[in-house]
Parts: C-alpha cells; structure tokens; sequence
C-alpha cells in the first residue's frame, strides 16, 4: 500500500501507519508487521463476506484496528479505485479495481474454464445466450458469458455491470435479500428507466421482487432493452445461500417470455452445476 505525498500522487510507504513515531522497521519476520501489510485484504475479505456496505466503525471493530489507523489505509484504498465509499455516510464496498482483479483471477483459474463448460453446455440446450452473473454494489456484474451462435443477440462482455432493478439476475438477487436489506439496497437505487417497461415506481417493484422470491425466478420482460427477454436462476452454495445466478436471454423476435420459462428446469440444473464448482463440499 502507498501513502499520498502532497501532490496528489502515492509513494512506496504504507498509508496506515502512524506518522511521525521514528521508530524502526520491524523485521520481515515479525508477526505483528505481517498483520499489518495483510490489512488491505483483510478489509477486502470483511467487505466480500457482508451482505451490505460496512462502515468505518464496523471495520474498526471487526479488524480490532483503531479508527483513526484504519481512515488511512480506507481513504489509500479508495484513492486507488479498490474501494468505493457510498452516500450518505453507508459505508464501503469493494471498488472497480478490485472488482476487476477478482475477475482476472477468476478467469486465470480452473474454475473460469468449469463455469464456461457448463455454460456451453446450457447454450447448446437452450440455442440463447447464457450468463454467470453476481451482485456488486447494487448492480449485477457478468462474471461469465457464452453467446448464442444466433446473428442476433446482445453484446455484453464479462466485467460488464448492468442495473439491478430492470434485469432478471438483478431482480433475483434483490428478492433473495432478506427485507430489510432489500429495502436499504433499493433506498440507493436509482429506477432509471431504460425501456417503456422499466419498473420505475418503487411499490410496484417492490410487489415484482415478492412474486419473484415465491417463484424463485427472476424475469426481465423487455425491461432493461427492448425486445429482450430474460429469466435466471439462483446459484447457491453450500449454506444455502444465494451467491451468484445463472441467466438466459433472447430476442422476442425468436422467443417469448413464456417460452424461456419452460427453460428453468435446465437453468436450475446448471446452477447446481455451478454451486458445486463455486462452493465445493468440505473435504
């Protein structure tokens, strides 16, 4: 991690720690100062395991760091784009850049060729493009993708982020939330609209996420481009919760919402497919 130097720009010493004391640098070996350089991860893994955004004194409190300590390497991390700080004082969620390196390490693994397999597999079935997507700061990343050999589809590569509240991944994740967090996450949504059917009244998405969490399904019936549709499945992991979902979108040129309803039974079978790869049993 860098410090900021009064241009703006960062240097190579670390931003939390305590200026000003003269004392020496601990050893490389030393416990204590191998906690300390761990401490921008650690932020990151606190932040990746809540279901909302945490504020500083959460942070404090879990990591056992003092808070003026911590406001650094936070104010460090944020300057760089690994942390972004939502409005209204609701604290810190991961930022683009680190966003972007989870993807790249995804992608580099093992697991990014599974997920693809299995997506492959499912576009081979349902002849639609399908999608590996996860909630991110109030918004649906594309973790993985494999299109339809179709002429006509959507171009949206992984790493690409789309709205919550008009898509069908996006619909899912908020109608899995418990309430109250559902509830804060739409406080921070803007309903733009983006098609004549965009959802942009809050009472009446709110009853759409309650048939959806009874369905289990989430739909997009031309809500976030006109002319497509979408359904996506839950993939869960080992606790039994929600930590991704499969999607599959199509023009309504070649099929109707209905008719990507009779596909849910092969989605489901794929996002089991998925919970596996992504939350493997205990050995």
């Amino acid at each position: 991690m860098r410090s900021k130097t009064p241009t703006g720009q960062y240097s190579g010493a670390r931003a939390w720690e305590e200026p000003g004391t003269g004392a020496p640098e601990p050893s490389d070996g030393d416990a204590g100062e191998d906690v300390r350089r761990l401490r921008p991860l650690t932020v990151l893994e606190h932040l990746c395991e809540a279901s909302q955004p945490l504020t500083l004194a959460q942070l404090a409190t879990a990591m056992k760091v003092p808070k003026s300590t911590l406001m650094r390497l936070l104010r460090a991390m944020e300057a760089q784009g690994y942390l972004l700080h939502m409005p209204a004082g609701r604290g810190y969620v991961p930022g683009n850049r680190a966003t972007t390196l989870a993807l790249r390490l995804l992608r580099g693994s093992n697991i990014r060729r599974e997920c693809r397999a299995v997506l492959r597999h499912l576009v081979r079935a349902l002849g639609e493009t399908c999608n590996l997507t996860v909630p991110d700061a109030g918004r649906v990343l594309y973790v993985e993708r494999i299109d339809t050999t179709a002429p006509l589809r959507m171009h949206l590569p992984p790493g690409s982020w789309v709205p919550m509240h008009c898509t069908a991944s996006g619909k899912l994740f908020l109608a899995s939330m418990p309430l109250l967090e559902r509830r804060g996450i739409l406080d921070q949504l803007q309903l733009q609209r983006h098609s004549p059917r965009t959802i942009t009244e809050r009472a009446v998405l709110e009853a759409e996420l309650e048939r959806i969490a009874r369905r289990g399904v989430g739909i997009d019936n031309e809500e976030f481009v006109l002319g497509m549709v979408a359904v996506a499945v839950p993939v869960l992991g080992n606790d039994g919760r929600l930590v991704a979902a499969v999607a599959c979108h199509a023009p309504t040129a070649r099929r109707s919402l209905d008719e990507m309803l009779t596909s849910v039974p092969q989605l489901r079978a794929a996002a089991d497919a998925m919970g596996r790869i992504l939350s493997p049993a205990p050995a």
